[in-house]
């Protein structure tokens, strides 16, 4: 009895043994994560030279703020309701819609809020621009911003609704369903490097699958990547084809999920089909659907491979997105501060988006 109290005692308590066990992760989470970001924001905070600083530590100079306004606002900058009309009409709506949802119960309390907070952002920034006589101290920044967010507003809605559709047509236990299952997905495992190149085949005028296609239906080929009408659209293209497997994993287990029981309730009314799929698998799939979108726009945000490889930010910086301006702006103009303040801009957007997920899920549940 005694003995087994000592060994009781000095046992380690369920707090100190997650403690200890956090500890590696909390480790390896600060050095390369929590600790690169506060450096980011400190970097961005002074005139920084790449090459100056490599050789000389002393060569960087405090600034403060002075990044963040050479990026992001210019002279005689003013504010117009009609400045973007695209831009700013979609945000109208997607307040009205916010508005009109909550009243009518279709939309949850977080879910309105989050809708009108982005529809209000949709209405306020791309009202700002430059006045008489006035112009944007960085002229290629938000011209980069509205190719990104173009790239994103065509991106995640086509990865969504195609991965949805294909889980809907793929759920069930058939052998030649499973083959189908593992070929969508098996793009997912490919570099970018490798998709880029597969992509950039397909779009080729001379020996592409497309161009083959358009030229037998008795059209001309399109010079897709150096087109600026069709540049962004390619970039899509691909990226869809790339992004499909992810989602439609997570949209097969949502449906997979939903009781079977419903379904054959559903049956006996003749909810079958395209009405089963709209009445009952839509609405269980809420939750899926959010973290899927929010997920997508996160991973969208960071796009660098396809542009930087397939177009190299051309036709005419239509292509050029955020992370490959910050990569250039980095390491061939070596404005390091500048481009960490580009970065932390960019955190703030994702963190956003992220805020929204957590809020709308929180309710959910």
């Amino acid at each position: 009895m005694a003995m087994n109290q000592q060994r009781k005692g000095r046992g380690l308590s369920q707090t100190q043994a997650a403690a200890i066990l956090l500890v590696p992760f909390l480790a390896v989470y600060g050095a390369f994560l929590v600790y690169p970001f506060f450096h980011g924001v400190w970097i961005s905070l002074h005139d920084w030279n790449l090459l100056a600083v490599a050789f000389n530590p002393d060569a960087r100079e405090f600034v403060g703020a002075e990044n963040y306004i050479r990026t992001l606002w210019g002279r005689n900058i003013e504010w117009g309701p009609l400045a973007s009309p695209v831009m700013q009409t979609v945000g109208v709506l997607g307040i009205g819609l916010a508005f009109f949802g909550f009243r009518a119960g279709r939309l949850s309390k977080a879910t309105a809020l989050a809708l009108g907070i982005a529809g209000s952002l949709f209405v306020l920034l791309p009202g700002f621009h430059p006045g008489e006589d006035g112009r944007w101290y960085d002229r290629r920044f938000w011209p980069t911003v509205g190719n990104t967010i173009t790239f994103v507003a065509l991106a995640v809605p086509g990865v969504t609704i195609t991965a949805l559709i294909l889980a809907a047509a793929l759920d069930g236990e058939t052998r030649a369903k499973a083959v189908l299952r593992t070929l969508f997905f098996l793009s997912q495992v490919l570099s970018v490097t490798v998709v880029t190149l597969i992509w950039q085949i397909m779009f080729s005028p001379r020996q592409g699958l497309i161009a083959n296609l358009t030229e037998a239906l008795g059209g001309s080929p399109i010079v897709w990547l150096t087109d600026q009408q069709f540049a962004m659209a390619a970039i899509v293209i691909a990226t869809i084809w790339w992004s499909l497997g992810i989602a439609m994993i997570l949209f097969l287990a949502g449906i997979q999920d939903i009781s079977k029981d419903i379904y054959e309730a559903a049956a006996i009314d003749d909810a079958t089909g395209v009405k089963a799929f709209w009445y009952i698998t839509l609405p269980n799939l809420k939750r899926t659907i959010t973290l899927v979108v929010v997920l997508q726009i996160i991973l969208h945000f960071q796009v660098f491979g396809q542009s930087h490889l397939m177009t190299q930010g051309g036709p005419n910086d239509s292509t050029q997105v955020l992370v490959r301006y910050i990569y250039q702006t980095a390491f061939r103009d070596s404005e390091l501060g500048k481009a960490s303040a580009m970065a932390v801009f960019l955190f703030v957007i994702m963190g956003a988006f992220s805020l929204v997920q957590f809020i709308v899920g929180r309710e959910e549940e």
